[in-house]
């Protein structure tokens, strides 16, 4: 099965299935010398792990972190890191009566016509616990990040039909709200309208919004590796996005040019790039980043596991009336949230490293360096 590799220099390979004996992530191409914090990476996996809240499915795993390789007294050493995430709390019995038939909005036609079987507890790697394995190598990248001053977050902007108020924007409830929402009237909103769509036996989607702030100008290539198409790749490979936007996304395409252009001002940030008066662009030019904000928006579909009856067929094409047992998120978003951070940060690092080989003066300033050093 190809596919689980993602990353040109830093490279992440995912392993495991949702029912079997752990999940696990190999992170290839981290640079050596890293002072990393096990800490920091539980928190990441306890911020997407289930049972955590009412919003969440039941299915009660520790999500404990067991760093195998590529770090040594807490400093990573260049070589491969290696995680392992054990699975503790499997009902695979729930599935049992799913083996012959296709749950809508689910993977097992496809997958089944592809591979001609499916691991029908649960999806196997077409499953949404794969993520964890990703949250694990997000949360590595992160620490990287913040060392070189770069802010990597998300957050749920919507559930279904409400939405946060950026006028009441408070970064500290994103991971106090049940909801990840940063508001906290949207949030007791949101937390009424999914109550009120359990009570119907169904479930609902919602938008998550990632920014990186204080990204340097000129990371992305300006062709087929922009920065815009690889962070949307790496987004939309989350199961049950089925939209990512770049800034200001689909409403630019109702404006004219002189709406949409971001004037550039005679004044430079922090990082000394130049400062725009706006930022519909969300941060990315070209392909290649400009300096600003960069804003990342993913929409998620509805949670497809609903306990309402549903219309589909057996393996023989015979109609079925299904009822999915289990225990499943009635919206996926909020644990969502750190999915789509860890992708980002993932996507940025490796930018960030690719673009150390894009000027021969600054791999000559960089050797000359090494070899005075070394003198």
């Amino acid at each position: 099965m190809a596919g689980s590799i993602f990353g040109k220099l830093l490279q992440i390979s995912t392993f495991g299935e949702s029912h079997g004996p752990a999940l696990g992530v190999v992170i290839d191409g981290f640079p050596a010398g890293v002072r990393i914090t096990p800490g920091e990476i539980q928190e990441y996996l306890d911020r997407r792990k289930p049972g955590r809240s009412e919003v969440s499915t039941a299915r009660n795993e520790a999500d404990r972190v067991e760093i195998l390789s590529g770090i040594l007294d807490g400093i990573t050493t260049g070589t491969p890191i290696a995680m392992l995430i054990r699975n503790t709390d499997q009902h695979s019995a729930d599935y049992e009566e799913l083996k012959n038939c296709y749950r809508p909005g689910h993977a097992d036609y496809g997958f089944e016509r592809k591979y001609g079987f499916r691991d029908h507890r649960g999806g196997g790697r077409s499953s949404g616990r794969e993520t964890a394995a990703r949250v694990a190598a997000g949360a590595l990248c992160r620490q990287l990040l913040k060392q070189l001053g770069i802010d990597c977050y998300a957050y749920t902007a919507s559930i279904g039909p409400v939405h946060a108020d950026p006028e009441r924007f408070d970064r500290s409830l994103i991971t106090k709200t049940a909801t990840a929402m940063p508001d906290r009237e949207a949030d007791a909103e949101a937390m009424a309208y999914i109550a009120g769509c359990r009570e119907e036996l169904d479930s609902v989607g919602g938008t998550v919004v990632c920014l990186a702030d204080h990204v340097p100008a000129g990371l992305g290539d300006p062709v087929f590796d922009k920065l815009d198409a690889r962070l949307s790749y790496a987004v939309m490979s989350v199961g049950a996005v089925k939209a990512v936007e770049i800034g200001d996304g689909v409403q630019v395409s109702e404006r004219r040019g002189s709406e949409n252009n971001d004037a550039f001002l005679p004044e430079r940030n922090e990082r000394g790039d130049q400062r725009k008066k706006t930022n519909h662009a969300g941060g990315i030019l070209g392909g290649i980043s400009d300096g600003s904000q960069i804003v990342i928006r993913a929409h998620f579909k509805p949670t497809p596991s609903i306990a309402g009856e549903q219309e589909t067929v057996n393996r023989d094409g015979e109609p079925v009336a299904l009822r999915i047992r289990g225990r499943h998120d009635p919206v996926i978003v909020p644990r969502a949230v750190v999915v789509v951070e860890s992708m980002c940060a993932i996507t940025i690092l490796d930018a960030l490293l690719l673009n150390m080989t894009a000027r021969a003066d600054r791999i000559e300033e960089f050797y000359r360096f090494t070899a005075e050093k070394g003198r």
